[in-house]
């Protein structure tokens, strides 16, 4: 199982930005995929997930209305686009998989290497 972050950088307070988690070597049909991230000194944050099947789709609160997952089937890529960005949003992403949906972190199995967004002026 690979998870390969890319898009995350330094942008301003309000701004946008795009994730990108290319996934390969499992059978997509019965997993789901999300977001975890990380800031200095914290826990993991679940962020968001989505069924790749169904495409049911999970956010933490304090993401809601603010980000949006989806993913491409045909390219086995998971996004993951922040709007209205914060400087509490400043953290390292990382996209992971598991059989079924779960807010807890320990209960993923794969992570990928993570990506790093940094929200400031």
């Amino acid at each position: 199982v690979q998870l390969v972050e890319s898009g995350g950088g330094l942008v301003q307070p309000g701004g946008s930005l795009r994730l990108s988690c290319a996934a390969s070597g499992f059978a997509f049909s019965s997993y789901s995929l999300g977001w975890f991230r990380q800031a200095p000194g914290k826990e993991h944050e679940f962020v968001a997930a989505i069924t790749w099947s169904g495409g049911n789709t999970f956010y933490g609160d304090s993401v809601k209305g603010r980000f949006t997952i989806s993913r491409d089937k045909a390219k086995n890529t998971l996004y993951l686009q922040m709007n209205s960005l914060k400087p509490e949003d400043t953290a390292v992403y990382y996209c992971v998989a598991r059989r079924g949906v779960s807010v807890w972190a320990s209960d993923y199995d794969y992570w990928g290497q993570g990506t790093q967004v940094t929200v400031s002026s």
